[in-house]
């Protein structure tokens, strides 16, 4: 778990989630659709869903391929969502009869344009917490006001790791070439899981039943059954049988590996997360462009105004490294690991090619009060930036 940036002012304390009412997330949308073109722009609410499922469920009812719909950001599963999909070739009509689980379709425009990922301008969140210690609201303005001043931790934290909270390690794994440790760690930990007939199911793994295992996993686990199915037929084989994962959750394995990196690289800058150093890359807010920063305190008023912020690497093989203090850094991380910049270039269609991220975010229109016994908090971040990187400050549970 991180440090926090706020450490000097107590947690509020609580509990979030309670109900999917108390976790509301609403896509800020980078542009309209335009009313003509082939690509319907459906907004919809949906609750304990995650985005790949909603499209799993959208696809299956109009009959069109997942990989044809397109989304401008990842929601979490458990809460309330309002977000956009594109979808080809579907008349507006049908979507006003459709009915669907935990599905409900607020709007649809036609648009020329498929949405793809990050075509978006950011999320606004109201956020319920329960069950708060004494002097909450105080503590939650206190916070507020520094994130404010200073800006966001922009951790992807531990919501980037799937539901066992490893789909960072088996990102590693993939780079590093270590198929049956990539293997392990897809079935999973008996430890980790509290289904049942999933935990048996990883224990049949261990022993060795492979075809006893791939029966035992529950519906939702098809992955571990295709992989598992494909390694009954050649066994020991377990790049091969890796070939039953769909490209989209390899590559959120690989996102999730990524997004640790930079999360360490965070937090061993966040005592000058606001302020750029020679050598550094720096963010420019207004346009999202990059530049390498020379003279520190030449920009020391820029970072001050939030109109630039250092950044940390998502590395690839076409990323650019800074320079001075803040390369070596980088490198060293990089070590570690027992990598370098070309161990991103995966073949199969995979391959990294990295970017920059700004390590803070601006908090915008933030607001707290006090709802009954718990706290009612508001505010909007910038595509890419998490919630959790402000409630966490907040709470101060973790």
């Amino acid at each position: 778990m991180h440090r926090y940036l706020t450490s000097e002012i107590p947690g509020t304390g609580g509990i979030i989630k309670e109900s999917p009412e108390d976790f509301l997330v609403e896509e800020l949308p980078l542009y309209l659709p335009c009313g003509e073109g082939e690509h319907l722009y459906v907004t919809i609410e949906k609750r304990g869903l995650t985005t790949l499922e909603a499209i799993r469920r959208l696809g299956r009812a109009l009959d069109v391929a997942d990989r044809e719909i397109g989304y401008a950001g990842m929601k979490d599963a458990v809460g309330v969502t309002r977000q956009t999909f594109s979808i080809p070739r579907v008349a507006p009509e049908l979507l006003s009869s459709l009915e669907l689980p935990g599905i409900r379709v607020l709007a649809a425009a036609r648009h020329r344009n498929k949405l793809r990922l990050g075509h978006l301008a950011g999320n606004r969140f109201r956020i319920r917490v329960r069950g708060v210690a004494a002097g909450a609201l105080e503590k939650a303005e206190s916070v507020l006001a520094v994130l404010c001043a200073r800006g966001v931790p922009n951790y992807f934290g531990a919501q980037r790791y799937g539901a066992q909270g490893n789909s960072h390690l088996i990102g590693r794994a993939f780079v590093r070439g270590e198929w049956r440790e990539a293997f392990d760690l897809v079935i999973g930990d008996p430890a980790v899981v509290r289904d049942e007939r999933w935990r048996a199911a990883i224990e049949a793994y261990r022993r060795g039943e492979l075809e006893e295992s791939a029966r035992l996993f529950p519906g939702h686990c098809r992955t571990e059954r295709d992989i598992l199915q494909r390694l009954a037929r050649r066994p020991d084989a377990w790049e091969k049988a890796l070939h039953a994962i769909q490209p989209r959750l390899k590559k959120l394995y690989l996102s999730a590996y990524q997004s640790s990196l930079f999360d360490r690289l965070l937090e061993q800058r966040l005592n000058s997360f606001d302020r750029v150093t020679a050598g550094d890359l720096a963010f420019k807010h207004d346009n999202g462009a990059c530049f390498l920063v020379t003279d520190a305190a030449a920009e020391e008023a820029r970072a001050e105004n939030f109109e630039i912020s250092p950044t940390g690497p998502m590395f690839g093989c076409r990323m650019l490294l800074p320079e001075g203090e803040p390369r070596a850094m980088e490198e060293a991380l990089l070590a570690a690991e027992g990598l370098d910049l070309s161990s991103f270039d995966l073949p199969g269609g995979l391959a990294l090619d990295g970017e920059r991220r700004p390590l803070r975010a601006p908090l915008r229109e933030p607001s707290a009060e006090m709802e009954g016994e718990g706290l009612l908090l508001t505010f909007a971040l910038p595509r890419g930036a998490y919630a959790t990187s402000v409630l966490r400050e907040i709470v101060k549970t973790g």
